[in-house]
């Protein structure tokens, strides 16, 4: 049976991984921009702003499934409220999938805490729901060493430690748990190694054939407590991707 699929942050980084599983999978994918876009491909794509409440209604109009991987440094919450607004009015909605972050019940940071709430506001919405904490993406961490690779000196917070997953292997999954069944908070999915701040530079400056001292310093703060304690890492009971930093870069920088 074909499924009618709205993906919301169908154009950003997970979403272009995303929609074209969707679509090979002979689902009917609908695509909420922010921008007007010609639909194409399979795709129809339609024009709302989830945080200002703009053009929802007609976005849930008529789908099953909503798959909401749309986010931002700020105003996450609120924009998932106002989505599952809609589509708890919204006839035929049978599942709501969500992506959040490993450690949004737990990290003391403006970003986690706005996750936490849109996780709550997945969870209270009165529709079958499913929802998976993913570590960051490579393409973040390599976004953040690249900038710091650019000064002088690169500073490295003490014991903070990343565990990045790859895009594409959270893509799938969520892929996998869009067209199953509602299964609540499911297992995180986390990427195959931990890594300190000054190995994740290290990586990139060696695949880059280039050189920068580095200098240690201290996170301060709540914020710094959890991240020494590991708190935005998921080192039991997930799900753990395949790919590493190192083969992430090997192709990213190749």
């Amino acid at each position: 049976m074909t499924s009618s699929i709205l993906v919301t942050g169908g154009t950003g980084t997970l979403g272009g991984h995303v929609v074209p599983l969707l679509r090979d999978a002979g689902c009917k994918v609908r695509v909420l921009s922010r921008h007007s876009r010609e639909s194409g491909d399979g795709i129809e794509y339609v024009t709302g702003d989830l945080l200002k409440g703009e053009g929802i209604e007609a976005a849930v109009d008529g789908v099953e499934i909503i798959l909401h991987l749309a986010g931002g440094p700020k105003g996450d919450e609120e924009a998932t409220r106002n989505l599952v607004r809609a589509a708890s009015r919204a006839a035929g909605v049978r599942h709501l999938v969500c992506i959040s972050v490993v450690g949004a019940d737990k990290v003391p940071l403006g970003y986690f805490k706005s996750k936490l709430g849109a996780e709550r506001a997945v969870a209270e919405s009165g529709l079958p729901w499913t929802t998976l904490r993913a570590a960051q993406f490579h393409d973040l961490a390599l976004t953040v060493v690249e900038k710091m690779a650019k000064l002088p000196v690169i500073p490295v917070p003490g014991g903070l430690r990343f565990q990045p997953v790859d895009s594409r292997e959270v893509a799938a999954r969520l892929v996998e748990l869009t067209l199953g069944k509602p299964a609540g908070l499911v297992p995180d999915l986390a990427g195959p190694k931990v890594y300190g701040m000054a190995d994740l530079s290290r990586g990139y400056l060696q695949a880059r054939g280039k050189r920068r001292p580095m200098m240690p310093v201290r996170m301060p703060g709540k914020a710094g407590r959890a991240y020494r304690a590991g708190e935005n890492l998921s080192l039991e009971g997930a799900a753990v991707g395949r790919r590493t930093w190192e083969d992430f870069l090997a192709e990213r920088l190749r």
